[in-house]
């Protein structure tokens, strides 16, 4: 694209700073990428990438010369007037955002009237008014811009380069008309706005979907007393375009760096502001819920688990991607475990980053590895690979013949015509 753009500032080179500074490269801009881990940083000098995600090793290679990383702060000062910042809000023991690393980098700017911060991390409502206090009683004249992120892992590029929208928080001053102007080439519906509404729509709208998954997760549950099946049940609900088809998926629980911290964060924010969110509280609940019924599903056929050979088919939170942060495979292997039973496991992608969370677990080579000699396979992450199994012979390499399909990816009669018991999320009759 165009090679007459503004140079850039990311502070962050995580998952979103890392996917935004390369989708930037990839519009033209020279991106000066920050971050305080010297070793993060020098790999990403030598095409190291600190994250797995489609597309995104080749798109940091292709820009190579547009891309500048470093440690030092004034780099980025030095070249960019805007500064977007993608630094890391997890969770602390309340559920609030921990807003450290946020407040450490604002305290880390100069003083200056012709640069502005640009939020891309996800904060609470005020955050925004927080740090634009501080900036006046310090005398710093930097302006501030909400400009949060919408990047789905698995799909981070698309859905930078092609995005349902761009919303931007601002005064209307000349910071928000640089974001706009930067994110033109794009031509996605803008939302522009004040800055505590822009904070909002990111909370709002993943405590939105998680809900949507937690309904249909209830409804599942329900067809597995009723005999109906959630698969018939959400396609003729999606149908209806004012539901659609999206995030009607029922399965084992949400997981990732998004749903369960964003839902926590906006309970927390709503209590904290006087107001008691029931409805988040219930979603939640379902959530956790959820991730321990494959272990009735489980006891329901084998009996107690004691000594029971249970092979996991994907760790990771969801497929095309290695993040492991609230993977549902996390809450089963400990409970498989707790309750006797011995657990193998096998993910194309995040075993890395599964053995810094997983112990007492053997991790497998591949597929056939993993299931082979099982008592039962839980289908944990529907990796594409895990679709084009050959159910015979996963049925014949197994001593038991359960298969617990935790996202429905299988046909349950193909699964019983190669010989396998099936155990779906609220398939009802078909279970």
């Amino acid at each position: 694209m165009t090679t007459n753009r503004e140079p850039i500032g990311v502070i962050g080179t995580g998952y979103v700073g890392l996917v935004t500074a390369a989708g930037f490269a990839e519009l033209g801009n020279d991106v000066y990428c920050i971050d305080i881990d010297e070793a993060k940083i020098e790999g990403l000098k030598q095409g190291k990438m600190p994250i797995w995600e489609p597309g995104l090793s080749e798109l940091v290679e292709r820009h190579r010369s547009r891309l500048h990383f470093s440690t030092d702060l004034a780099d980025a000062l030095e070249h960019a007037r805007l500064l977007f910042v993608a630094v890391g809000t997890p969770p602390t023991y309340s559920g609030d955002a921990d807003l450290s690393a946020v407040h450490a980098v604002v305290e880390s700017m100069p003083a200056s009237d012709h640069h502005a911060l640009v939020m891309k991390s996800t904060v609470p409502v005020g955050t925004g008014e927080t740090i634009q206090r501080a900036f006046a009683e310090q005398a710093k004249g930097f302006r501030y811009v909400s400009c949060p992120e919408f990047l789905k892992e698995g799909s981070a590029i698309k859905d930078f380069l092609e995005p349902d929208r761009v919303v931007v928080g601002d005064e209307g001053d000349w910071a928000g008309d640089a974001v706009v102007e930067l994110y033109a080439p794009l031509d996605a519906p803008l939302v522009r706005t004040d800055i505590k509404s822009a904070e909002m729509v990111k909370l709002a709208s993943n405590a939105f979907l998680a809900t949507k998954i937690s309904f249909i997760n209830e409804i599942a549950n329900v067809c597995e007393e009723t005999g109906a099946d959630v698969v018939e049940v959400a396609r003729g609900m999606g149908l209806d375009n004012r539901i659609g088809p999206k995030f009607l998926q029922a399965g084992i629980g949400f997981g990732g760096s998004c749903f369960p911290k964003d839902v926590t964060a906006l309970k927390q924010l709503a209590g904290n502001s006087g107001y008691h969110f029931q409805l988040l509280n219930s979603v939640i609940e379902v959530n956790e819920l959820q991730k321990r019924r494959v272990i009735a599903k489980l006891e329901k056929h084998l009996g107690r688990l004691v000594d029971k050979q249970i092979a996991l088919l994907g760790l990771a939170f969801k497929p095309n991607t290695d993040d492991m942060r609230e993977a549902s495979s996390l809450v089963l292997s400990s409970r498989l475990q707790a309750a006797g039973a011995h657990v193998r496991a096998y993910d194309p992608v995040a075993e890395g980053e599964a053995r810094k969370l997983i112990r007492g677990v053997r991790f497998a080579e591949s597929a056939a590895d993993a299931v082979d000699g099982a008592d039962a396979v839980v289908l944990v992450t529907e990796w594409p690979e895990f679709a084009e199994l050959d159910l015979a012979a996963l049925a014949g390499a197994m001593r038991g013949d359960l298969l617990v399909d935790g996202r429905n990816l299988y046909d349950p009669a193909a699964v019983r015509a190669a010989g396998l018991v099936y155990e779906g999320i609220g398939r009802g009759g078909n279970s």
